[in-house]
């Protein structure tokens, strides 16, 4: 990877991050917990690639960082408004999700010689159901509590749109893992 691809890719996370950052800016300046408490997650979240890089001795493409923060920045400034008013938002970042988190499933499996299928598919459905569940929990309690969620479930046609693109996410990544995550498996040379 040349230098200036690296700098390039960088200088990208870095803008990620600051446009993270205004996210809770934003959400602080709007009394939003959800956006504050999302962009403190994701903010934490794009290092998270330094973090693997260190302990797996692996080394990430460019594209691969910047995909990942953008997955990040796509949640943060959802909780701004897209969530609930632009229809297919919801659908594109659980996707996102279920391709990061089914990526990561199939580099372990890779890395251990195991057939990343069954894996990919299986963590990234019960991934989605725990979520739901999660949404569906903190929704209720906050409500009983009488305060602002930080997650909203909106319907049970939602939440089953939610695992069906969770479903596509781990599709791709079945469709496409080998070609675009050989990086993070060993090489045999």
């Amino acid at each position: 990877m040349s230098p200036t691809t690296r700098t390039l890719a960088r200088a990208v996370e870095r803008a990620i991050r600051y446009g993270i950052v205004t996210v809770f800016g934003e959400g602080f300046r709007r009394r939003n917990p959800g956006a504050v408490v999302n962009a403190a997650v994701t903010f934490a979240a794009t290092f998270l690639p330094d973090a693997v890089e260190t302990l797996w001795n692996v080394e990430f493409r460019p594209w691969q960082r910047v995909y990942a923060g953008v997955a990040m920045l796509a949640h943060a400034v959802g909780m701004l408004g897209p969530y609930d008013e632009t229809w297919w938002w919801d659908h594109v970042t659980h996707t996102l999700s279920a391709t990061l988190l089914g990526g990561v499933v199939h580099a372990v499996s890779r890395r251990r010689d195991r057939d990343p299928r069954p894996r990919v598919l299986g963590v990234v459905a019960v991934g989605g159901v725990v979520w739901e569940l999660a949404e569906y929990a903190i929704h209720a309690v906050s409500r009983r509590l009488g305060i602002e969620p930080i997650l909203v479930t909106y319907s049970k046609r939602d939440t089953l749109l939610d695992l069906v693109f969770d479903a596509v996410g781990a599709l791709v990544v079945l469709a496409l893992g080998d070609r675009l995550l050989d990086n993070f498996v060993p090489n045999d040379d």
